[in-house]
């Protein structure tokens, strides 16, 4: 973790403070901290510790280090304080999805990523004071985890009819203007929004690339409006402590639940009435095929996080969440698995369980939170069945060698990832 230099903190504190006390407060002389050595060097601190590939202009970390990262952060200093600096195009990458779609990534140069981290440095305080408690994507102390518990729960409350949203390229359809207009609402620093005009043009004509460093940031400030009309369809609706209203959102991932009884049929359909304004002031389109409305009552399921949530009886006769890995999900680790295992077919055992050790242990870290006991059981036997293969071929035998190796040889003297533990989700 990269923690930022003290005065920096401090001066960020105090940013936050003054936007979550004064909601109508427009923030000027910002510019000048963006170009400020400090700040440049904490946001090269942050862009290192992500790594990362280069951009169009194939300049990497090691080729800046050989250089001397001093003079690199002086000379973008220089552009910013000359009003000099322009930022590069973004190097297109595409990245396979399933069913043959590709999602395309905007990797900038990793001097434009410095900048985007210095403006996000800045900028990230004052949106924080008014993000809603529904948000939970690319925010500072939230998790996705967190965003599961908050739909555990309301669906514990009898939120069983669920409004499943997804929109239609959501990254890609952002208009500029727009945002740019949200921005300068809490914002009156011109040369922060030239800046930030730059570097959306740069993107392209429309939308914030997904790779850039400030582009969560921004997704984030373009979607605040629409949660604000979800905090007050809660308000509006309250009785007492309940509320007959949730939602969680993680990016472009928006689920809204509502309550299960026949006489809140109205709230379902006014709340996606709502919902579909917002989005039409906005531009954004949703994807009708995979935008439904789901009652678990009915034994329906819906999927977000990569979990998949269905409602069940306990053995107590308790209603209650159960949310699984979903197939996909599972089908997904199984093939970058079997990847490397065809990639390393020749190599030694030991090397082959370096390199799929850090892959199960992110994707079993993620979902042992759910109930996942199943999904793990096929997972670890599909690895052992693997690795005992692979020790089989460097030997020219068939078979998988159940009694010349045991399992606990293989997780305890050749170190097979062990730990396909679940554990309860904290809050659930």
């Amino acid at each position: 973790m990269i923690k930022t230099p003290s005065s920096l903190q401090d001066l960020r504190r105090r940013i936050y403070v003054k936007a979550k006390a004064e909601t109508t407060w427009r923030f000027w002389g910002l510019y000048v901290h963006v170009c400020t050595g400090e700040t440049l060097r904490a946001a090269y601190a942050m862009a290192k510790s992500n790594d990362g590939a280069p951009g169009i202009d194939g300049v990497t970390f090691e080729a800046i280090e050989e250089a001397g990262v001093e003079p690199f952060l002086a000379q973008l200093q220089r552009e910013l304080q000359t009003r000099t600096y322009r930022p590069l195009r973004n190097r297109k990458v595409a990245i396979p999805k399933d069913g043959g779609k590709v999602r395309v990534l905007g990797i900038p140069a990793i001097r434009d990523r410095v900048v985007q981290g210095a403006l996000k440095l800045i900028l990230e305080p004052i949106f924080e004071a008014d993000f809603h408690d529904g948000s939970y994507g690319y925010r500072p102390k939230r998790t996705a985890h967190q965003a599961i518990a908050r739909v555990a729960q309301a669906i514990v409350r009898n939120k069983t009819r669920i409004i499943d949203v997804d929109l239609a390229a959501y990254f890609d359809t952002v208009r500029h203007d727009r945002l740019l207009a949200k921005v300068a609402r809490r914002v009156c620093d011109g040369e922060i929004l030239h800046l930030l005009k730059l570097m959306l043009k740069a993107a392209g004509k429309r939308g914030v690339p997904q790779g850039g460093v400030i582009s969560p940031l921004l997704a984030n400030v373009y979607l605040t409006e629409v949660e604000g009309m979800l905090e007050r369809a809660k308000e509006v609706t309250r009785s007492g402590k309940y509320t007959y209203v949730e939602y969680a959102r993680f990016a472009d991932d928006l689920v809204i639940l509502v309550d299960g009884y026949r006489r809140h049929d109205w709230l379902l359909q006014a709340v996606s009435r709502r919902l579909r304004e917002e989005f039409a002031k906005l531009d954004l389109r949703l994807n009708e095929e995979k935008s439904r409305i789901v009652d678990l009552s009915q034994g329906e399921r819906f999927g977000f996080l990569g979990f998949d949530f269905r409602r069940v009886r306990s053995l107590r006769g308790v209603w209650r969440p159960q949310y699984t890995p979903k197939l996909k999900q599972r089908t997904a680790l199984l093939r970058k698995l079997q990847d490397v295992f065809r990639r390393f077919q020749s190599q030694p055992v030991g090397r082959v369980i370096a390199v799929i050790t850090p892959i199960l242990r992110g994707w079993v870290n993620y979902f042992r939170i759910g109930h996942a006991a199943r999904s793990f059981a096929y997972v670890r036997d599909w690895v052992e069945r693997k690795v005992r293969r692979h020790l089989m071929r460097a030997k020219n035998r068939r078979g998988f060698g159940w009694k010349r190796w045991s399992r606990a040889w293989l997780y305890g003297a050749l170190g097979l990832y062990p730990d396909y533990q679940v554990r309860p989700l904290v809050g659930a």
